[in-house]
């Protein structure tokens, strides 16, 4: 399994070795893009009067069951007895299974999701055309790994986006946390993920500028590929953070510069600037990930300049090369 760095609350379990078959190919991808409802027919299994796999189940969802078992039980033996026990008792927990209850409710209909979903990928694409387009599925973690990703399969956890205000978040996640956990930032992070697993970190991630430009490519990107979502929902903000950020861009960057954190390689300071935690380094009233969103700035200016397409953009490995064609100076 290759490491990779993931966002905060993007929290992401990569596998290897899924079966190609389910995964779209060809050119027609916005109309073909469906979500497989792994997650209600599960959820049907569990609340049966005898709860157990059929083979039908178990034949359908072979690939879903192993990304599942490995991602969030840590188990490869999907096909036992054990594992379907525990499966289906991991379910059966009573506030957990509240929980799943209330995710299919509010995903009961995901008509419009999946056509967003579908514009997403035909952009992406046509970006990168000799890219798979993954088999997409739903399912629910109860808050573990929110994203699931194999060779050619995408899952995304639906009871990590009940919105802001979902009473049971409360207890588990910071207001901060929970702005990134709305409907809206479904198809954001299905696209995400999956361009975080087709192109992978590969650079030094105690050096600053080499993790923000690679974070800034990925939000660049996903922008280009979903122009109508509004910038601050990218960047996982409340709109006085975002706000926040623009007022105050000049200011940032001369401190990145002035206290030498940019070419520094310091891994305790470089991953403050990647964490969703308010950066109280900064000022007191900074949000969290400065390093993406500065990021997203300079590979901005960068793709303004130089005109570069989006693939040239993310085969471009070369940190200090985007920045210094990028010409930033905020």
């Amino acid at each position: 399994m290759n490491k990779r760095l993931i966002p905060a609350l993007l929290t992401i379990c990569l596998l290897t070795g899924c079966d190609r078959s389910g995964a779209v190919r060809g050119s027609d991808v916005e109309n073909r893009i469906h979500i497989h409802r792994f997650d209600r027919d599960l959820f049907r299994l569990i609340s049966s009067d005898t709860p157990a796999f059929d083979e039908q189940f178990a034949t359908e969802y072979a690939a879903m069951l192993k990304v599942v078992g490995l991602g969030i039980f840590k188990r490869q033996d999907t096909r036992s007895a054990d594992f379907q026990d525990r499966l289906i008792n991991y379910y059966a927990e009573p506030a957990l299974y509240r929980l799943y209850g209330d995710a299919l409710e509010k995903y009961d209909r995901i008509e419009s999701l999946e056509a967003e979903l579908g514009q997403g990928f035909a952009r992406l694409h046509a970006f990168f055309p000799a890219m798979q387009i993954p088999a997409v599925y739903m399912h629910v973690s109860g808050f573990g790994q929110n994203l699931l990703i194999d060779d050619s399969l995408l899952s995304l956890s639906i009871d990590r986006y009940m919105g802001a205000d979902y009473p049971l978040y409360q207890d588990f996640f910071h207001p901060f946390q929970r702005q990134k956990m709305n409907p809206e930032n479904v198809v954001p992070d299905y696209l995400t993920a999956w361009l975080l697993s087709e192109y992978p970190f590969a650079g030094n991630d105690r050096v600053l500028l080499e993790r923000m430009i690679y974070e800034g490519k990925i939000k660049y990107t996903v922008s280009r590929v979903l122009p109508q979502v509004a910038p601050e929902t990218l960047a996982g903000y409340a709109p006085e953070a975002y706000r926040w950020c623009r007022q105050n861009e000049r200011e940032l960057w001369r401190l990145i510069i002035e206290r030498k954190h940019l070419y520094t390689p310091d891994h305790m300071t470089t991953v403050k600037y990647f964490s969703d935690m308010p950066s109280t380094f900064v000022a007191d009233d900074a949000p969290g990930n400065l390093g993406v969103w500065i990021g997203w700035q300079i590979v901005s200016k960068y793709m303004e300049k130089t005109k570069a397409s989006v693939s040239e953009l993310m085969n471009n490995s070369d940190s200090q090369d985007i920045l210094t064609k990028s010409k930033y100076k905020p």
